[in-house]
């Protein structure tokens, strides 16, 4: 009996050691099978998941973000434990116990899934977050028993190769936890508007809860569910004692409340944010753009940014309404009163929709009355129009004229229009608003560093992506002249220089009529000085300086400020018929006000790669004793001024003290209001096609233009003065309201004379008088010949042309032109062949 129950259990033995070889070997073939072309593991030890590179302001608010994935890299050192600690125990508690496969979580979750069959409730897993770091890097959400054999392979491979800190890093980093955030430092930012470090508890929570499935626990839409789910992970935390019993209460009692994004702390200039978009792709390639987490530091001032914004889009404002009503955006049929879902169906303008002019909406005219219009707003609600608010509303007309004024609400409004309506302070009223159609920009920047601190490419970048302060080619008109005055100064010439403002012929060439420029008004001054001729605008005066002193030396002037890079010597471009840009134009009168040191704009200060370095910085100078982080005393760093000199700097003052002139006494005077030192000039092309201003402080330079994106007249009696200084006024007003009022800074090596500014004669006693900047030598002395060309023969006879008076040219120390008679390029199409510039 004993012997057969020997062999019996001899026979169980070799049955299970036989199965066990069995199982062994089939155990191998499973391994060896699955693991052909497996994907390499290894890679991820230099893994470099997708990151989004984000765009700063110059106080650090964020400006713009561009990524594939929204992601933000954070090492594992980094994150707090306690985030860490609240991942654990939703996902794996005994990830640091394990070997990559939870052994005793599996049998949980048989167990558990087998008291569960036959109802309705989801099957539970137990893959580790190793497991899922297989899963997501390397094979995908395939559902089969192929791959989770293929998982548990690399998942034991990936827990000898790499440290579980390592694994846990790339896990927190590469989760998807809906609303676009991928790794748990984007989650924090877009449902929290915190940095990890400053989660409280329950954020935590919310955040390790959800892995499984996102979209199942959105903190609106399924609100209940994702408190359910966030105080199961708290109850995980506290029974792994990662938390105290009153952290487990108090975060369980409170609310899940999500950011809201209108409060984020963001800058709006999306045609800024898209400038420095293109800069970086063209510097990095797309790639880096979108996948490298880059951090770029813009020049961006926000707080100028919003005052450039509203004062640039309340000028087209008012320009647009002073050029009548063109009718509303659409009209509908609300017969049977239908007016609602006609209302509802009618897609909102884009340009409607721009930060600052929140309060405008789309509204439908239900009646039209006697002395009001009614109208239905998309919410349902009513309103009325009063005829006070439609007294603007005249009629367009050719050439930007405008009709008679109406008489009643039926001369504006129908029943069925669709318009855009503003609220007023009465409930129940509103205004009648219209999108403007002129183009406009605006741009400011520091003069002594060419850094760009605000900019405007229009009234709505989602109504056109094209960027008028840096991608429309315009006329400058007079903005451009103040460079053939500088080339003067340059040549000899002073402020106080007298040139005759009358009658000017030049011969154009061979075939050609004459040129014949004109001042705006047909009139004439004759003799005054070059500080009257720049203040008042005079064409005939800039016109005989370009001839005098050769457009080929204001040819190179222009292009040694960067207004233009290769100017036609023309003599028709002294008056800006040349095309260039608001930024370059901006950019240029900086170099006036920094005493004349060569200036590039730049957009980005500095980009750091995703790990910290610092890959660009704008100012590449070395500065001495800048790295200490801690005062102990010592004197500041010194830093180099390696800028090149475009203008010597006594040349450059004459030209500020010019344009000043230009605000206190000449077309730029509705500036003068700000009360503060301020120089600038008008500009405005044949047929007011393009209309500018240029200004500055002493620290502060700033451009506006406005026209038409297919050129056209903006209106006979549309000017720089009109349109676009009021624009400068205000947007300096509002940025100088905090500063003292710094007076422009003299050059050593200058004198100053005072004279009488209308005849530049030195001032007796009790005449009107003001201090001129002289360079040493050319300071008057009495009264000056006037430059006249009485004696010139190489103009048409006595047309008030330049002359070349021996005497005078010995007494400033120029040179007679070597030859006379500078080529004209004949006017463009549709243009005054007087110029009209002014």
């Amino acid at each position: 009996m004993q012997r057969r129950y020997m062999r019996f259990l001899g026979f169980i033995f070799g049955a299970f050691a036989i199965l066990a070889v069995v199982g062994l070997l089939a155990g191998l073939w499973v391994v060896h099978h699955y693991s052909q072309d497996l994907p390499d593991y290894r890679q991820l030890a230099v893994y470099e998941p997708p990151v989004t590179t984000r765009l700063h302001a110059g106080d650090g608010s964020l400006l713009a973000e561009y990524a594939r994935e929204r992601r933000l890299f954070v090492p594992i050192a980094q994150i707090p434990p306690r985030v860490i600690g609240a991942f654990l125990s939703a996902e794996d508690k005994n990830f640091y116990e394990h070997g990559g496969i939870d052994f005793s979580g599996v049998m949980r979750a048989v167990f558990t899934n087998l008291r569960h069959l036959g109802s309705d409730r989801r099957p539970v897993g137990a893959s580790t977050i190793t497991q899922q770091v297989a899963k997501n890097f390397l094979l995908g959400n395939e559902v089969s028993y192929g791959r989770k054999v293929r998982e548990a392979i690399l998942t034991f491979r990936i827990e000898r190769t790499f440290s579980k800190d390592r694994i846990l890093e790339l896990y927190l980093n590469e989760i998807y936890l809906g609303m676009g955030s991928y790794g748990v430092a984007a989650a924090a930012l877009n449902y929290f508007d915190k940095p990890l470090d400053q989660l409280n508890i329950a954020e935590m929570a919310y955040l390790a809860a959800l892995p499984k499935a996102p979209s199942n626990y959105h903190p609106v839409r399924q609100h209940d569910a994702a408190i359910k789910r966030r105080n199961w992970v708290l109850d995980r935390m506290y029974e792994d004692g990662r938390i105290t019993r009153e952290q487990w209460e108090e975060a369980k009692a409170s609310p899940l409340t999500v950011r809201d994004p209108s409060q984020s702390t963001t800058t709006s200039a999306d045609y800024f944010a898209e400038e420095v978009r293109r800069e970086i792709a063209s510097l990095y390639g797309e790639q880096s753009l979108y996948e490298g987490g880059l951090s770029v530091r813009t020049s961006i001032d926000p707080t100028m940014q919003a005052i450039a914004d509203k004062v640039l889009r309340r000028g087209m404002i008012d320009y647009d309404r002073r050029h009548g009503w063109r009718g509303p955006i659409t009209r509908v049929s609300i017969a049977g009163g239908s007016w609602l879902e006609a209302l509802r169906a009618t897609p909102t303008p884009p340009g409607l929709v721009v930060p600052g002019i929140e309060g405008w909406r789309l509204a439908v005219v239900t009646a039209v009355g006697a002395k009001a219009a009614e109208i239905g707003l998309v919410d349902g609600s009513r309103g009325t129009i009063a005829m006070s608010e439609l007294t603007w509303a005249r009629p367009t007309t050719a050439g930007q004229g405008v009709g008679a004024a109406p008489r009643g609400p039926s001369d504006v409004l129908a029943v069925g229009d669709i318009i855009a309506v503003e609220a007023l302070a009465t409930q129940g009223t509103f205004g009648l608003r219209q999108i403007p159609n002129v183009g406009a920009a605006f741009v400011a920047l520091d003069p002594h560093t060419g850094r760009v601190l605000a900019m405007v490419g229009g009234w709505s970048y989602g109504e056109s992506q094209f960027n008028r302060a840096t991608q429309a080619l315009r006329q400058p008109g007079s903005t451009f002249k103040p460079f053939v005055y500088a080339t003067a100064l340059e040549s000899g010439l002073t402020p106080s220089t007298l040139v005759e403002d009358g009658p000017f012929t030049a011969d154009q060439g061979p075939g050609l009529p004459p040129w014949r420029p004109a001042n705006y008004g047909h009139d004439y001054l004759g003799p005054i000085t070059l500080r009257v001729a720049l203040e008042k605008s005079r064409n005939l005066v800039t016109a005989r300086l370009a001839y005098y002193i050769g457009m080929d030396k204001v040819k190179a002037l222009a292009e040694r400020f960067g207004v233009v890079t290769d100017l036609p010597p023309y003599l028709a471009m002294s008056l800006g018929a040349g095309e260039t840009t608001l930024m370059r134009m901006t950019a240029a009168y900086g170099q006036f006000v920094n005493g004349g040191k060569k200036i590039t704009p730049s957009l980005i200060d500095r980009i750091q790669d995703r790990r910290g370095r610092t890959v660009f910085k704008h100012d590449m100078r070395t500065c001495e004793g800048c790295g200490p982080t801690s005062y102990n005393g010592q004197p500041p760093p010194a830093v180099p001024d390696n800028r090149p000199e475009v203008i010597d700097a006594g040349t450059a003052y004459q030209m500020v003290s010019l344009l000043q002139g230009v605000v206190e006494r000449g077309t730029g005077g509705k500036v003068r209001a700000v009360g503060k030192p301020l120089a600038g000039k008008t500009g405005t092309s044949n047929d007011s096609k393009d209309v500018w201003f240029i200004g500055f402080s002493p620290d502060l330079v700033a451009g506006v233009f406005f026209g038409f994106d297919q050129p056209r007249t903006l209106g006979g009696k549309e000017t720089g003065g009109s349109v676009a200084s009021p624009v400068f006024r205000d947007f300096m007003a509002a940025a100088l309201r905090d500063k003292p009022g710094i007076p422009f800074r003299i050059p050593p090596g200058l004198r100053l004379v005072r004279v009488n500014p209308a005849t530049g004669a030195p001032a007796a006693p009790g005449e009107r008088a003001i201090f001129e900047a002289f360079k040493p030598g050319t300071e008057p002395f009495g009264q000056r010949p006037v430059l006249d060309g009485s004696s010139d023969a190489a103009f048409t006879g006595g047309d008030g042309s330049f002359g070349s008076d021996p005497d005078f040219l010995g007494a400033i120390g120029a040179a007679p032109p070597a030859a006379p008679g500078a080529p004209v390029a004949p006017p463009a199409a549709g243009d005054s062949a007087t110029g009209g510039l002014y």
